[in-house]
């Protein structure tokens, strides 16, 4: 139950008490716990969803539903998929990194988080009632079950930080068990659009994570992040598109 407590700090904003576990292997255990915080995280969702869809329209629900989901992860994931867009106009990799680092935001992140917020807002608005609720349920498990799988494709960028850290504390029964996590409660809850959500979503993380990865010579926390957003995308355009042509 310690890795239960440190993913869900890492994770997400919930304050959780307890004393901090050691600096030595803070991941250690958590990891396989990812989904399980996905899960909680989807629960959430849904109660936020079924208040705001009874109160407001459906545009406006979406946007306070998302709104709800970046602000309890404290914007975590978001800042990630910024850094690693603005690290794309480096000239190398070290320069890359560098630009990562920095804590301001530039064209490329603010564009891609712009994007990004708006797809989401319009993909849950336009959901019909029923599905809404199960891929708002099934996408943040999914997406939190691709970091272990990203950390044991490709090496750490640095020696130091959370994508190290976390990097050293995986593996691939780890990265295995995450992902048949979430694979079952995608299955259970959207029975065939569930594989192809979570094949699509594990898919574009994966992609997104080779892009970055090939232009700074390895994965940082920030690339992590971006791929959860990603895949969170990715989930979100495909529960859409199944919904749209069936109709």
């Amino acid at each position: 139950m310690t890795g239960l407590v440190v993913a869900a700090r890492y994770l997400t904003i919930v304050p959780i008490p307890g004393a901090a576990p050691g600096r030595a292997n803070p991941f250690g255990g958590a990891a396989v716990w990812f989904p399980v915080v996905g899960l909680g995280l989807g629960a959430v969702l849904v109660g936020v969803d079924r208040v705001t869809a009874l109160l407001f329209p459906s545009l406006l629900a979406g946007l306070l539903t998302v709104t709800a989901w970046k602000l309890l992860t404290g914007g975590l994931h978001l800042d990630g998929l910024a850094d690693s867009l603005d690290g794309l106009a480096g000239r190398d990799p070290a320069q890359r990194l560098a630009i990562m680092r920095d804590s301001r935001i530039g064209a490329f992140g603010a564009i891609g988080l712009i994007l990004v917020l708006l797809l989401e807002i319009v993909a849950v608005a336009e959901l019909p009632p029923g599905l809404r609720g199960r891929a708002l349920l099934v996408v943040p498990v999914i997406a939190r079950a691709t970091p272990p799988l990203l950390v044991r494709l490709f090496p750490p960028a640095r020696s130091e930080g959370s994508g190290a850290a976390f990097s050293a504390s995986v593996n691939w029964w780890t990265a295995l068990t995450a992902l048949s996590l979430a694979l079952a409660v995608a299955l259970a809850a959207l029975q065939a659009l569930g594989a192809l959500v979570f094949a699509l979503s594990v898919a574009c993380a994966l992609a997104v994570a080779w892009f970055i990865v090939t232009r700074i010579s390895g994965i940082t926390g920030d690339v992590l992040g971006a791929a959860i957003e990603v895949a969170e995308l990715a989930g979100l355009l495909t529960a859409s598109a199944w919904s749209h042509l069936a109709r």
